[in-house]
């Protein structure tokens, strides 16, 4: 069965996700952009039972929760909203809908993610291994360090790495992203690397997100779900 969507923020992303919808059964039944969002309605959504939110960290938080109040799941990969998470699965909650979110949709992202924690576990009680991170994205991007690289510090700390994480940032051209995480000793260097060669595999992750979100209630992060989609 077809699932209706709508994408909020017809950017790059929106566009490949519209692209991409066919291959996993959803319709994209509305677009928004800045020139129509304030049109956003349940006439306007014409039927989508879950949104795609790729906007900017200063409009996210509204475009949720306006979704919510309209009974529509949605799937946000805009980063740099995170702090007011707390109000988002309040909103969400109360209206009885659903959220996926993340920083980044990749599969391998989310392999590399779970890789650089295991090495920081392994790594933490040897303390001749200093940290750094390294990421580089396109010009457009706003956000620097990205959500991404934030996420991996998090999670090395999370798994006791607790020195500090000597962190970088480029912007530059059209490279849809580079994350490298490096543990450095006198005696030698470790470095995890994982580089995206297109925006495909951040689109396709969303896409499955919402396949799965489709029907649910709660806010749930991409890292907990990924492993159940198809």
């Amino acid at each position: 069965m077809s699932l209706a969507v709508a994408i909020v923020g017809y950017g790059r992303m929106g566009r490949l996700i519209e692209k991409l919808a066919p291959e996993f059964g959803c319709e994209v039944r509305a677009r928004f952009d800045s020139g129509n969002i304030a049109t956003l309605s349940a006439e306007t959504l014409r039927g989508a039972r879950v949104a795609f939110e790729f906007t900017a960290p200063s409009a996210a938080v509204q475009n949720i929760m306006r979704l919510a109040s309209l009974g529509v799941n949605a799937v946000c990969g805009t980063t740099g909203w995170e702090g007011k998470l707390d109000s988002v699965r309040g909103a969400v909650t109360a209206a009885g809908t659903a959220l996926v979110w993340s920083a980044n949709y990749s599969i391998g992202v989310n392999v590399f993610l779970q890789s650089v924690a295991r090495a920081a576990a392994l790594l933490a009680k040897y303390p001749e291994y200093e940290a750094w991170g390294w990421e580089i994205h396109h010009a457009a991007k706003k956000d620097a360090p990205s959500g991404t690289l934030k996420r991996l510090t998090e999670e090395m700390r999370a798994n006791g790495y607790t020195r500090e994480v000597s962190l970088a940032a480029n912007r530059a051209g059209a490279h849809p992203g580079t994350h490298e995480i490096g543990f450095d000793s006198a005696a030698d260097t470790i470095t995890l690397r994982h580089t995206a060669r297109s925006r495909e595999g951040f689109a396709r992750g969303a896409v499955r997100a919402a396949r799965w979100i489709d029907g649910k209630r709660g806010v749930f992060e991409f890292r907990e779900i990924w492993t159940e989609l198809e």
